[in-house]
């Protein structure tokens, strides 16, 4: 654990890791860009809406 006034974000390695490193590097930058907010809100909006309210037996 790191001291308070030091934050860190850790991610995993790997595909997954490198997309949850970019979304952190986007939710940062969209806090001065609201041109990029918006865009980050649509894509995480998109993302939810791909998700089925159920699960489903098909693979």
């Amino acid at each position: 654990q790191m001291p308070g006034g030091i934050p860190v974000g850790t991610l995993a390695i790997g595909k997954p890791g490198a997309i949850n490193a970019a979304l952190l590097a986007a939710a940062v930058l969209a806090l001065n860009d609201t041109a990029l907010a918006d865009r980050l809100d649509a894509f995480r909006a998109k993302q939810t809406a791909s998700v089925a309210e159920r699960p489903s037996d098909d693979a």
